[in-house]
């Protein structure tokens, strides 16, 4: 149920109702006061002054905070604007008890509980009467909210900050009563994470102060950059009490490193005390990136010159209050301000000093100037401040049109739960401003994401203008929330400048990272053969190569002894050459086959070994053309039988020569072991052998196609033959070997036979070329790449073949058909 209202206000006016005795009695604790009575009266806490170490060492009393006049006014001006609204707590009056926070933690607390107490003291630990404020809105400084969300939060006293940004504060369980109208940090961090990526620097230091606010900034942006192409060269802290020689040594970090962009994160008087050491030392090439603490610090150009030219900064939503330029820059001097808060904000708004009229007795300014410039860019922290005043309105109005009886809350409860009902409302707290945004705290009492992107340049008569390029809202989506328009930034009219720690690899390279560095600092390294690269290297698909610079893939260009390349039709010549003069000689042999030299030298076997070497010439043509399964198998079998023929007739034949020479011998009878019948027996035999090793080869692991790709020149894939079985190739080359090493040693045993026998000297220059032939194959088959392999194989074929066939039948082709006289019974048998 919902309490009765008007009981409320009126012990709430009761609770408010401070004295001049009591406001005297403020302006001592907190530096001054402004107030003004209503029905609810709003607390504000302002940073009017700081008290902050100079490198010089020498404390201010009295250091102007960033902006000082124009927050405390904003929230002057957005009270006087709601009071005068006839629909927004009509018949109601707003009133405003604002303090001075001196840009720290001891004196927000110390103002906080003197504005929620209306004591300067809390006795035995807890508050012992109604809050003189039920809200307050502040602080600015994320470290001095924290402590009084700690603090506050126990009573339930909401607190609607305009400045805090420390993503720590959306912890709900900590900070119950704590909301913002300032985007959270995380978003931030979001925001330069991308920027970085988009502007292409990667090698980026950071520099944040020691506080809530830079430490939580930092780590939000080493979370948004983790397993990204950006890196952090180094990371330096502000401390609190920071000398010449602390800043001296940032400086010097800063000049040293290869890291082009810094970025700050900082409150302005920290920023300020950085950059003068730093442009004292010629500091001058960086690239700033300023977030929101100081992104729109328009005083920063006073001393700075042209120096932050191109700075890019994230800022607060900036728009322009219709009324609150006036009201800032034209403050009346009919009634000069009593209260000391207010004297302070004089002071520095026109160079006012209050002195005591030597007549009247009363306090006048001496003012030097009543006019406050600000710029546009200024009005980004007021809004902020505009936005909160608004949403406490409206959760008052939500309050007031609680009907009893309907509420959230039970009868009965005391007036010291308000700031809880308040609270309640507050989190629910959904409306839209004057300017149209729609403004609203999520579960953690965070607004939406939503900045303005903004670059220094040099502006019209030489001045540093603050210019919006772009802008970050989260509730676009994730990709459209960052729009930037680089092409209006000062950024293109000079080079953009680089910032990395490795230059970006060339095409056809990978990146090394280098040891015990950041994944940002690497070397380049040639992708290996038939990988290209764009970032990493990666390996061409099937039938695919690389092409020189290792940028693209190319067809591999398809390879294998065909009948079109020179060397084919080489091999296929001699191959045809080798056929038809084996044709010849087979026909020379035939024409004079009754002739006492054909049939002294066995013309039966001669016929047979004629046509096995003319089927080992023509088996080479099988090894010429592109592989197909049929060819893989005829042309190893092939090869196989026809050399076994071959040799099995050389064989035959010189075992007959040797058995001849016996058989003249007086008691020897062993020719009748060696007629025809078991010539051609012998020979069966020895070639079925071949054929069964052949038949289990094929059987088992027949000679198929293949493919190797490779080759450094010229991509290519060559399609061979594979062996299939090694064990079955090996028995193949294996046996013909063995019938040549026999061949040879009977034909080197018959060698000294007398002239009429000596057809076993031409076997065994045969068998001698041969095995040269097939002994040197075998290391010459196992080096040769590609194509070679064939063709290697190829020459060992035609070689022995023609080696068999000139030194076995050349000196017999000579006699027949040029010495004619010879081919005689006499001459043959002659001694």
């Amino acid at each position: 149920f919902c309490i009765i209202f008007t009981v409320h206000i009126h012990i709430h006016l009761h609770t408010v109702s401070v004295s001049a005795d009591t406001i005297s009695g403020f302006g001592m604790s907190v530096s001054g006061s402004l107030y003004k009575e209503g029905d609810v009266i709003i607390g504000g806490l302002f940073a009017i002054h700081a008290k902050v170490p100079e490198p010089d060492y020498i404390f201010r009393e009295k250091v102007p905070a960033e902006n000082p006049p124009s927050f405390p006014r904003t929230m002057v001006f957005t009270v006087e604007e709601i009071n005068r609204d006839p629909y927004l707590l009509s018949n109601f009056t707003l009133g405003y008890l604002a303090a001075d926070t001196c840009l720290n933690e001891a004196g927000a607390l110390n103002a906080a509980l003197l504005l929620v107490t209306g004591k300067e003291e809390v006795v035995s630990g807890e508050c012992t009467r109604a809050p003189t404020v039920p809200v307050i809105i502040g602080d600015s400084l994320s470290a001095s909210s924290i402590v009084l969300a700690d603090t506050l939060g126990v009573f339930g006293i909401p607190m609607v900050s305009y400045y805090a940004s420390c993503a720590c504060l959306s912890d709900r369980k900590r900070f119950p009563t704590f909301m913002r109208t300032i985007p959270s940090n995380a978003f931030q961090a979001k925001v330069v994470a991308r920027l970085l990526h988009l502007m292409g620097w990667s090698w980026v230091g950071v520099i944040y102060g020691d506080d809530a606010y830079g430490e939580s900034s930092v780590q939000l942006l080493m979370n948004e950059v983790q397993g990204s192409d950006v890196c952090m060269a180094y990371k330096e802290i502000i401390p609190k009490t920071y000398t010449v020689s602390k800043l001296g040594q940032i400086v010097e970090k800063i000049q040293s490193s290869k890291a082009q962009v810094v970025v700050i994160f900082a409150i302005p008087a920290e920023v300020q005390a950085l950059l003068k050491e730093a442009f004292r030392r010629n500091v001058t090439d960086k690239q700033w990136i300023a977030p929101t603490a100081w992104s729109t610090a328009g005083a920063f150009t006073a001393w700075s010159g042209i120096s932050l030219v191109g700075t890019i900064g994230i800022a607060l939503r900036s728009v322009e209050l219709q009324g609150l330029r006036s009201y800032l820059t034209n403050l009346s001097t009919e009634h000069y301000p009593t209260e000391k808060l207010e004297q302070n904000i004089w002071e520095e708004a026109f160079g006012c000093k209050f002195v005591t009229d030597s007549q009247s007795g009363l306090l006048k300014p001496q003012c030097s100037n009543l006019k406050i410039q600000v710029q546009t860019v200024e009005f980004d922290g007021m809004y902020n401040v505009y936005k909160a005043v608004y949403a406490v309105a409206h959760a008052i109005q939500d309050m007031l049109n609680c009907e009893p009886g309907k509420g959230p809350f039970k009868n009965g409860e005391l007036i010291t739960e308000f700031c809880w009902q308040l609270l309640h409302y507050l989190k629910a707290v959904n409306f839209t401003t004057t300017t149209g945004e729609q403004v609203y705290f999520d579960d953690n009492g965070d607004p939406a994401g939503s900045y303005d992107i903004v670059n220094w340049q040099i502006g019209p008569g030489g001045k540093v203008d603050i210019v919006n390029v772009g802008s970050f809202d989260s509730s676009r989506g994730p990709d459209q929330d960052l729009q930037l328009d680089i092409q209006n930034t000062s950024l293109i009219a000079v080079q953009v400048p680089v910032s990395v720690c490795s230059e970006s690899c060339p095409p056809g390279t990978r990146k090394a990272v280098q040891d015990g560095k950041p994944i940002c600092c690497f070397d380049c390294i040639h992708c290996a053969a038939g990988e290209i690269s764009s970032t990493e290297c990666i390996k061409c698909p099937r039938r695919f190569w690389s092409n020189t610079d290792r940028t693209e893939c190319i067809p591999m260009t398809v390879e294998f002894l065909s009948f079109q390349d020179d060397m084919g039709i080489i091999l296929a010549a001699l191959s045809v050459a080798g056929a038809a003069l084996t044709g010849t000689v087979l026909a020379a042999f035939f024409r004079h086959r009754d002739t006492p030299l054909v049939r002294a030298n066995n013309s039966e076997l001669s016929f047979l070994l004629l046509l096995s070497l003319k089927l080992c010439f023509l088996c080479a043509l099988a090894f010429i053309g592109r592989p197909a399964p049929w060819s893989c198998m005829l042309r190893h079998t092939l090869f196989g039988i026809s050399f076994v023929v071959c040799l099995a007739c050389v064989l035959s034949k010189t075992v007959v020569v040797l058995v001849a020479f016996r058989a003249t011998l007086p008691g020897s009878n062993l020719m009748k072991y060696f007629g025809p019948l078991q010539q051609r027996a012998g020979i069966f035999f020895c070639t079925m052998v071949q054929v069964g090793i052949c038949v289990l080869w094929l059987a088992l692991a027949p000679p198929l196609p293949t493919e190797t790709a490779g080759g450094e020149l010229g991509a290519r894939v060559v399609e061979l033959c594979a062996v299939g079985s090694v064990v079955g190739f090996s028995l193949v080359l294996g046996y013909i070997g063995l019938l040549a090493a026999i061949c040879f040693l009977l034909a080197f045993f018959a060698r000294k036979l007398p002239d009429t026998f000596n057809e076993a000297k031409f076997i065994t220059f045969s068998m001698l070329i041969f095995c040269a032939v097939w002994i040197t194959f075998v290391p010459a088959y196992v080096s040769s790449p590609g194509k070679y392999t064939v063709a290697v194989e190829v020459f060992a074929i035609l070689a022995s073949s023609y080696g068999l066939l000139l030194c076995i039948f050349a000196p017999k082709c000579y006699i027949i058909l040029f010495r004619p006289e010879r081919n005689s019974k006499k001459s043959v048998m002659a001694k």
